[in-house]
């Protein structure tokens, strides 16, 4: 059996487990081919990006398993664990990648709701009479 390699990515609430071998270029996310996982164009850019980056996008194969929040979180959850796992088998692609800015984690989530409020900021409508 050939050698695997293995990383996570999270964005918000989304949890991604990236499993990278040497193959064609499949990419399966969740049992699913990712182009119709994911089937806007700008989400199948980002899964593709690190990939694109270090120009070997029919090099590997991927196995995804994302669950948690929404589309464009587990996208760019996908995005960053494949980032790691790529720096894992070549850290030479790290710079590329960086400059990139694909190996930065993005630490902005919803802000929780504060009691006393509708939401984390906006206010109860104010009535004077």
């Amino acid at each position: 059996m050939e050698k695997q390699t293995n990383a996570v990515g999270r964005r918000k609430e989304a949890v991604a487990r990236v499993y990278v071998s040497k193959g064609t270029g499949n990419i399966v996310v969740n049992n699913k081919e990712y182009k119709q996982y994911f089937p806007i164009m700008y989400l199948q850019n980002q899964v593709e990006l690190p990939l694109k980056t270090i120009e070997s996008l029919t090099s590997f194969d991927l196995v995804v398993n994302v669950k948690g929040g929404g589309q464009k979180g587990q996208a760019e959850a996908i995005k960053m664990g494949i980032a790691r796992a790529l720096c894992e088998i070549n850290p030479e692609y790290r710079p590329l990648l960086k400059k990139q800015g694909l190996m930065t984690r993005d630490s902005r989530s919803v802000e929780r709701k504060k009691f006393g409020k509708r939401k984390a900021r906006r206010s109860f409508q104010f009535s004077k009479r």
